[in-house]
């Protein structure tokens, strides 16, 4: 098992609860300081605190907002904010060219994943 250093904090936002469940315990179990889950869209924008996070795990499909839409929203509140994106469909780079030109974003996940793959994958993101 990968550890990872206890000082980073993850949001993870995903429709599916036994998605959050699962990914929670690993990271957790994986040494991450702190790991929120949102199950609900909406919620976790309404609650999302800039600067509490050091990566945000997002499903691009959802029911009552889309994961590109809701990072769109939580950069209005903290645009530091830094995010890859869980899917289990194909990889959704030309949607997100086109319907939002502005966003950069390269980390995409596949669903379903192995936790040490992720958490190797989150390092990606965070560490130099």
């Amino acid at each position: 098992m990968i550890i990872a250093k206890n000082k980073y904090s993850i949001l993870i936002v995903d429709d599916e609860p036994d998605t959050t469940l699962t990914l929670k315990e690993g990271l957790e179990a994986s040494g991450f300081a702190e790991v929120d889950t949102y199950n609900d869209p909406l919620l976790a924008l309404a609650a999302f605190v800039p600067g509490k996070y050091d990566l945000l795990l997002i499903d691009i499909k959802m029911d009552k907002m889309g994961g590109f839409e809701l990072f769109k929203e939580i950069q209005k509140k903290d645009k530091n904010a830094n995010a890859c994106f869980i899917t289990a469909y194909e990889i959704y780079y030309e949607s997100l060219k086109r319907d939002f030109p502005g966003l950069n974003v390269g980390c995409f996940i596949t669903k379903p994943i192995e936790i040490g793959s992720l958490v190797r994958r989150i390092r990606m993101e965070l560490e130099p």
